[in-house]
């Protein structure tokens, strides 16, 4: 590790001399500067990572060279000196961004502790900074893969949504990165320095989930033996995200209601009100219209969470982001474990197109993972695959149900092709040379599963 690049200002040039040296000694690079112009030009010229300045500079002050720090280099760490300081002057460098302030004269071991605990607060907020990168990274709108155009749309809603309150209602299936969205939002939002805390309502029992999100006060039932801070409350400012919200209880709902409309609640067992500013993004893999009509979903609350309402489409839907999320997920697993795949085969990535992929992003992630560990060749080919994916399992269809097999074969028929005008740009003459049919049978088919109106959004 390189050594730590310190600034020296004293306009004594016996102080500058012996003090210069003697941080050499103790292992800092250290240049020195006799005042103020002086500093601001090395601070031009050259990185540092701390500045020590004594306040009574002959050509300006310390704490105009502070200013001028904070201003022009705001992360930069700055220690200032003085022989005749004031309580009130410690006050005022501090206000002003200074680490600490040193009276003269001065005791080595209270420089030398004094220069290392503010090198190691700067090294830990440029941690915090790089983490906060990974972070975004991670969790931020990037690094959801997608090029479907219905992804698209969903993008370009969470931009114009990010920064507002409202709530936010994000459908689809089990696995289709419904949690991975919600991140992202708050992420997006300016609420991103600020929590973000994740409830999946499915996995608390009925009787827990009330005080888990509101919380509770002591005595308000059995084993409540202190007041706990509830999950809303640790969100105050920042963002809480309610998974598998169509699973919530009737008396929850009553109470999810007014917060969302009144931002008020009281705990289980108390008769406090308490207030919070904190923006609410709920997710089902349910039909909440269908529980409404079954009496199991406030309409009332429906109609207030159904703002928003950003639906994630399956990855069967999508079959053209199957290779960019593949090869996404395979350079995951590459870094976590040095394993040496450079990709797939033509073959291979064929074979996950055609698979439905029932459990969505999730699933395709758990598929790659496993043929990577797996894979004893530099490419993945069908023979890493499982079976069912290798084998090109056909198009499932659901039971006909009482329809015609004309009716029962339109679903698969309508994916194929709309699959096919996708790989293909839309380009309706490589769709039917690729499909095996003429340009008017093409249309008519278009025509008959309403894929017309897509088509007219990509031209």
């Amino acid at each position: 590790m390189s050594q730590p690049q310190i600034l020296l200002v004293d306009d004594d040039r016996h102080v500058l001399d012996s003090m210069g040296m003697w941080l050499r000694e103790i292992g800092y690079t250290v240049t020195t500067s006799p005042g103020y112009q002086d500093a601001v030009a090395q601070l031009a010229e050259h990185k540092f990572d701390l500045v020590l300045a004594d306040v009574r500079l002959q050509d300006g002050d310390g704490f105009e060279l502070l200013r001028h720090i904070r201003k022009a280099q705001p992360e930069l760490t700055v220690i200032l000196i003085t022989g005749y300081g004031t309580a009130d002057d410690a006050v005022e460098a501090i206000r002003l961004g200074a680490f600490d302030m040193l009276t003269k004269p001065l005791i080595d071991r209270e420089l030398e502790m004094a220069i290392s605990r503010a090198l190691s607060q700067r090294q830990v907020l440029a941690e915090n900074e790089k983490l906060k990168e990974q972070l975004d990274l991670r969790y931020g709108l990037e690094n959801i893969i997608g090029h479907d155009h219905r992804m698209l749309k969903i993008f370009d809603m969470v931009d114009s949504v990010a920064d507002t309150r409202a709530t936010i209602l994000i459908t689809g299936e089990s696995g289709t990165g419904k949690s991975l969205l919600a991140r992202a939002i708050h992420r997006r939002s300016n609420r991103r320095e600020k929590p973000f805390v994740e409830v999946a309502c499915g996995a608390l029992p009925e009787s827990l989930l009330e005080s888990e999100l509101f919380g509770h006060v002591a005595g308000s039932f059995t084993g409540a033996t202190t007041d706990k801070l509830g999950k809303f409350k640790q969100a105050d400012t920042g963002s809480i995200f309610l998974d598998e919200i169509g699973t919530a209880p009737q008396s929850m709902q009553v109470k999810l209601l007014r917060v969302l409309q009144e931002l008020q609640f009281e705990p289980v067992g108390g008769n406090t009100t308490i207030s919070i500013d904190t923006r609410v993004i709920l997710a089902t893999n349910e039909n909440l219209a269908n529980l409404v009509e079954r009496g199991t979903f406030r309409q009332d609350l429906f109609y207030r969470v159904n703002v928003i309402n950003l639906e994630l489409p399956p990855l069967r839907q999508r079959m053209t982001d199957i290779p960019r999320l593949a090869n996404h997920f395979l350079e995951e697993v590459r870094q976590d474990t040095g394993r040496q795949i450079r990709g797939f085969t033509e073959e291979a990535i064929s074979a996950l197109q055609r698979y439905q992929w029932p459990g969505n992003v999730r699933e395709l992630q758990n598929v790659v993972e496993r043929s990577v560990l797996l894979s004893k060749n530099e490419m993945i080919g069908p023979g890493e695959l499982p079976a069912a994916i290798a084998s090109g399992a056909p198009v499932s269809v659901q039971r006909t149900n009482g329809r015609t097999l004309k009716e029962a074969l339109e679903a698969p028929e309508r994916q194929i092709i709309l699959e096919t005008l996708e790989s293909n740009g839309w380009n309706r003459n490589l769709t039917a040379d690729e499909l095996g049919i003429n340009r008017t049978t093409l249309y008519k088919k278009m025509k008959r599963l309403g894929l017309e109106d897509l088509a007219g959004v990509h031209h």
